[in-house]
């Protein structure tokens, strides 16, 4: 009889309980652990859940948005008032799950970039991380202006596909509703057909 795929998969996943004191409790070392371990954990792309003790609510997002709001308060932070804003107007509006989804696609192209260029220079300078490390800040501080350009018109060129996509939607919408009248609202006449010219 073949294993459960689930269970196999729950089994390679690093429990984390996080008791009412606010400690998390490591299950795989046995021991308590802190927002740092946690942190280490996500850098070393590790699979783990959170839950809370007593109730058994998953509380992982949670966590991660406790690393995210300290890492975000000390050093460099790395998402502007003006973004953290629109990110808020966001929610409850009908493009929350697309906003979701397209800063997940666009930090996965971001790191893609970034893992293409680690590799690149890994096959030239060998498996020596810290040269790797000084190799990538210069190669940031040289190249800086270029990579800025590189994702503006990346960001311009999403910016296209979303006004495209937009514009798409509201075609759509009112193809669907050209022939409905609403309260309020004229009923749309039906397009006219073009004159033939020939």
């Amino acid at each position: 009889m073949a294993a459960n795929p689930e269970a196999k998969m729950e089994s390679q996943l690093r429990l984390i309980k996080k008791y009412p004191n606010r400690r998390l409790y490591d299950t795989k070392t046995s021991s308590y652990i802190t927002l740092a371990d946690v942190k280490q954990m996500v850098l070393k792309q590790e699979e783990f859940r959170v839950v809370d003790a007593k109730s058994g609510d998953d509380l992982t997002r949670q966590i991660l948005l406790q690393i995210i709001l300290e890492e975000e308060s000390g050093g460099v932070p790395m998402f502007s008032s003006d973004l953290l804003s629109q990110m808020i107007r966001s929610y409850g509006s009908a493009m929350q799950g697309f906003m979701g989804t397209y800063l997940e696609k666009n930090i996965e192209a971001f790191q893609q970039l970034q893992k293409s260029l680690q590799d690149q220079s890994q096959k030239m300078y060998g498996d020596n991380t810290r040269a790797s490390q000084d190799l990538w800040t210069q190669f940031m501080n040289l190249q800086g202006p270029a990579m800025q350009s590189l994702m503006q018109a990346y960001m311009e060129q999403s910016q296209k596909v979303f006004a495209q996509f937009q514009d798409q939607m509201q075609n759509q919408a009112r193809s669907m509703f050209a022939g409905f009248s609403f309260p309020g609202f004229p009923a749309q006449p039906p397009a006219k057909p073009e004159p033939d010219t020939k």
